[in-house]
């Protein structure tokens, strides 16, 4: 059964929607491995702070098939169908690793490139999963975070997620 990891953000009612994000996955997936909480400044525009974060889950659902419940999950919390990529938003739901999978098939893209370009989803990444190995650079995440330029970073830890 493949493990899947998921990038979560949010920046409107990020206290609400963060957690009911992780009950939805639970509800579709069961347990979660869930990684601490990120607060971030947000990239590519001006607003409020978002919370991040990455969870693992096991599913035998096809990628397809995780990324459109995904979707639905958004949705339920009140995204648009038309967010722009860099805008505020109740919740981003990414699948950013499934498996050892590599799919470039239009919206679908894993691995994602966000895991090597933005702290926001590497670190809690490298939290969870240290010794997993990107699928096509064959690095460690523990390994991309070491060397990642931390010297532009607008995020901090703030906790320790719930992980029952």
């Amino acid at each position: 059964m493949p493990t899947g990891y998921i990038s979560i953000g949010s920046n409107i009612d990020k206290e609400i929607h963060i957690p009911s994000s992780l009950n939805a996955l639970r509800d579709l997936f069961g347990e979660l491995t869930v990684s601490s909480i990120y607060e971030s400044e947000p990239v590519g525009f001006v607003g409020d702070s978002f919370y991040n974060l990455v969870v693992g889950f096991h599913s035998e659902l096809p990628a397809k098939s995780v990324a459109k419940l995904l979707r639905q999950v958004e949705l339920d919390h009140g995204r648009s169908r038309d967010s722009q990529k860099f805008s505020a938003r109740t919740l981003d739901l990414d699948l950013i690793l499934y498996g050892d999978e590599i799919i470039n098939d239009g919206r679908l893209q894993i691995p994602r490139d966000e895991i090597e370009k933005y702290a926001f989803v590497l670190q809690p990444l490298a939290e969870i999963a240290p010794n997993l190995t990107h699928p096509i650079t064959k690095v460690s995440y523990a390994d991309l975070w070491q060397k990642f330029d931390k010297r532009e970073i607008r995020q901090q830890k703030l906790e320790s997620s719930d992980q029952d």
